[in-house]
This record gives structure tokens, C-alpha cells and sequence, in this order.
């Protein structure tokens, strides 16, 4: 019996012992307790971008007289093909866009002159006080053009004279009025540069012309310069506009004399230009205004050939991008090729330099309303003022001295002569200035 309780004594002892050292459990990691569902939020809309407002679109209305009738249609319609052509361009490509957001695009306005220069003041004033004109342009010739500055100054609007060279018009003190072409007095003198390379011996010149004041500008210009040079004046007689019988004027001319100079319009000058040689004048030069540039005068046949011409712009002029750079000049607008090609795709006729100076006309005012960031008067008044560029049409830069203010100092001519290609046809080409002839001249003519 007490060996019993002794066993079970042990046995007790040792479950004990085995229940103690059994290794304690791992307590499993406390179960994270999950956060009840966020309440449904509601989408949020996308942040809205602020809306660009439309660029306001201002009309600028451009006023100008055309001759659509009347002596001077030839030159006013090619003058405003050209300003047309640039129109449609500028407006096409989106306008001119100004620092405040505003876009420019021009809007046409113009009258028939008719050719006569009592209609034009009242045509002018008509465009500015009626039609709301901002910037006017210059209808051609030099007398309609100085009638039409009067208007334009005493309404303090800025107008670009084309198709008008007088000198005079840009001596009266005007501030508002700026030239595109080559002065009257500079038209002729190259001619007797060219003549001097040609012939040095040749010294007696006739100068028969046109009584307008254009034409009278550039002669008496002319005949100052080539007496300077030591030539003989040895007949200088004026004709009335309109005229169609140059017989008496013919008939004065002396039978040695070696070249003849003057000319008017296109429509004077080519008669007169047709009868010199129907009356087989000998002259060996002859130089004519106006008439000889334009291709319609190729429709003299023989009368043309030899005849040389002032010409403000050719095709053949070589003025490019790279020019510009080698100038130190802007280069500004399309190229001379661009011109031409658009300008004929449009009106299926080649542009004469009333053409380009119609367009080049708009390509001045284009860019002083660029460089000004304004169309106000003032304000483009000052970037015509500091405008010194390269374009398809020649150097354009300004007098801004009072006593010459806006006259064209940057614009040289170029002298053409009509001669004939290997097939016998008439074509134009470019005989004086030096550097930019593409033939030698012809001399003498006859």
C-alpha cells in the first residue's frame, strides 16, 4: 500500500514537471481593425480652364481715288491691282496682330477720279468724313496725289503716295505724307549718266515733254543736272496734256542733235514715241517717261525698239533676302519672284512698276502699323519716320527734316531698254545702273 502511494506520488511530480516546461504558445498578432467606409464622396468635377477670349477683329478702312476712267487709267489701274493684291494677302494670312490682342485686317474704299484733279479734294474729304478712312493712299500722278495731301494733312490722316513723284509736294511742310517713289528730279538724271558711258562725244540733247507737273518737275531737274554735266540743251519744249500731234514739236528738233529726252504719260508718250519714229528722226538715245516700263508699250512694234525708259521697279532688279543681309538692312515681304508669280496667277498680265508700287504702297503702311503695335496716327507717323527696309520693290527709308519731310530717299530707278531676243520679239531689259544691268545697251538706236 505504500509503495502505491509513493508510485502515484511520483507520477503526479513528474506530469507536473512535464506540464511546466512545455514552451508557451505565440500569442497570434492582435487582428487590425478595419475603419468603417468613408461615406460616398461626391465626383469632383474637373477644374474649368479659363476661357480665351476672342481676338477682336478691327476693320481699318484704307480710302483711295482710282482713275478708272480718263487719260491716266493705264498707270491708275495696274497702281491699284497691286494695292488690291496686297489687300487680299495681308487679310487671307489672319491681319496684323497687335499687342493688345487685336487682329487689323483693311477694308477698300474708293471713288473714280476720273482722272481730274478738281474732284479729288471733294473725293478725299468724301473718305474721310463719310467713309471713316483711317489711312489713305494716293491716287496716281503727281498733280492728283499733291491735291489729295492737302486733305489729308488738314485731316491729320496718314496717306502713302504711289504713282507720284514730285519733289514739290514734300516742301510744303506736310508731316502726314510719305513717299514710295524714286523723286521726280532723280527720274531723268540717270540717263545722262548712261548716255556719258556710252558716248562721250554725244553732247546736244532735245527735251520735248509734258506740261503737267510731274513731267516738268523731272525735266527741269533733268536739264539742270545734264547742263552740270556739260551737256546742250538744244531745244526744251512743253506740250499740253492730252496732246496727240507732236508734228510741230517734231519738226524743231535739230538734224544732229544726239538724244532726246521728256515724255509725260503713258498715252502722250507712246504716240509720241511712235511718231518720232514714223517720222524717222535719227536720234542715236532716246529716253521717254513712264510709257516705255509699261509691257503695253511693246504694242508699238519698231517704234519701241531701242526707246529707254526710267523705270521706279523691273523684274529684273536684283533685290533679295541676300542683298538685304549684305546692305545691313531688313529684308521685308515677299520676293521679287513671289510678287511676280502672284501678281500674274491674279490679273494674267505681267505687273509693271505701277503694279509694284501699288502693292509696295500697302507693304509700307503694313509694317510701320507692326512696328508701331497701333494703328493710331501718331504712332504709326513714328514708325514711318525710323523705317529703313529691304523689299521686293527697292530700299524704302524717309526724309524727316521739316523742309522735306516723307520724301523717299531710300528708292533708286533702274533704266530699261526695249530690245529683241534671238527670235525677233521685243523684251525689256535692264541697262543702267551698272550693277544691276542684264544686257548692255543698245546704241545707237538708230
Amino acid at each position: 500500500m505504500a509503495k502505491k502511494t509513493v508510485f502515484y506520488l511520483l507520477l503526479i511530480a513528474s506530469l507536473v514537471w512535464l506540464v511546466s516546461c512545455r514552451p508557451t504558445p505565440t500569442p497570434a498578432p492582435p487582428t487590425p481593425t478595419t475603419a468603417p467606409p468613408a461615406p460616398p464622396t461626391a465626383p469632383t468635377e474637373a477644374p474649368t480652364a479659363t476661357p480665351v477670349p476672342a481676338p477682336v477683329v478691327k476693320t481699318v478702312i484704307i480710302g483711295f481715288t482710282a482713275s478708272q476712267t480718263g487719260k491716266l487709267n493705264v498707270e491708275a489701274t495696274r497702281q491699284i491691282n497691286g494695292l488690291t493684291l496686297w489687300m487680299e494677302q495681308v487679310n487671307a494670312a489672319g491681319g496684323i496682330s497687335l499687342p493688345d490682342g487685336t487682329v487689323v485686317q483693311f477694308e477698300a474704299r474708293f471713288y473714280d477720279d476720273e482722272s481730274n484733279k478738281d474732284r479729288v479734294q471733294e473725293l478725299y474729304t468724301k473718305l474721310i468724313s463719310d467713309d471713316k478712312a483711317e489711312f489713305l493712299i494716293s491716287p496716281y500722278s503727281s498733280g492728283l496725289a499733291d491735291a489729295a495731301a492737302v486733305i489729308a494733312e488738314q485731316y491729320g490722316k496718314i496717306m502713302i503716295t504711289t504713282g507720284a513723284a514730285s519733289d514739290t509736294t514734300y516742301q510744303k511742310g506736310y508731316q502726314l505724307v510719305f513717299q514710295t517713289y524714286t523723286p521726280a528730279s532723280r527720274y531723268l538724271t540717270g540717263a545722262f549718266d548712261l548716255l556719258a558711258k556710252l558716248d562721250p562725244a554725244a553732247k546736244k540733247v532735245a527735251i520735248i515733254h509734258e506740261t503737267d507737273k510731274f513731267s516738268t518737275d523731272v525735266v527741269n531737274a533733268a536739264r539742270a543736272y545734264g547742263e552740270s554735266k556739260g551737256y546742250e540743251i538744244v531745244l526744251f519744249e512743253g506740250y499740253d496734256s492730252g496732246a496727240t500731234d507732236f508734228a510741230p514739236f517734231i519738226n524743231k528738233i535739230p538734224p544732229d542733235v544726239d538724244a532726246i529726252m521728256g515724255g509725260g504719260h503713258f498715252a502722250d508718250t507712246s504716240t509720241f514715241a511712235r511718231q518720232l519714229y514714223e517720222k524717222g528722226v535719227k536720234a542715236k538715245f532716246i529716253a521717254l517717261l513712264v510709257a516705255p516700263p509699261e509691257p503695253k508699250f511693246a504694242e508699238l512694234g519698231d517704234a519701241a525698239f531701242g526707246i529707254i525708259g526710267p523705270s521706279q521697279w523691273e523684274p529684273l532688279a536684283r533685290y533679295s533676302p541676300e542683298s538685304a543681309q549684305a546692305a545691313g538692312l531688313e529684308w521685308y515681304g515677299p520676293t521679287i519672284e513671289e510678287f511676280v508669280s502672284t501678281y500674274k496667277a491674279k490679273f494674267n498680265e505681267d505687273p509693271s512698276y505701277h503694279s509694284a508700287g501699288g502693292y509696295a504702297a500697302g507693304l509700307i503702311l503694313q509694317r510701320a502699323i507692326e512696328m508701331a503695335g497701333s494703328t493710331e496716327t501718331e504712332k504709326v507717323k513714328a514708325a514711318l519716320e525710323g523705317l529703313d527696309m529691304l523689299t521686293f520693290y527697292g530700299r524704302i527709308k524717309f526724309e524727316t527734316r521739316p523742309e522735306a519731310h516723307g520724301l523717299q530717299i531710300g528708292h533708286e530707278m533702274v533704266y530699261i531698254q526695249w530690245q529683241k531676243d534671238a527670235q525677233g520679239n521685243l523684251v525689256k531689259q535692264v541697262v543702267w545702273p551698272e550693277e544691276g544691268k542684264s544686257a548692255e545697251a543698245i546704241y545707237p538706236i538708230r
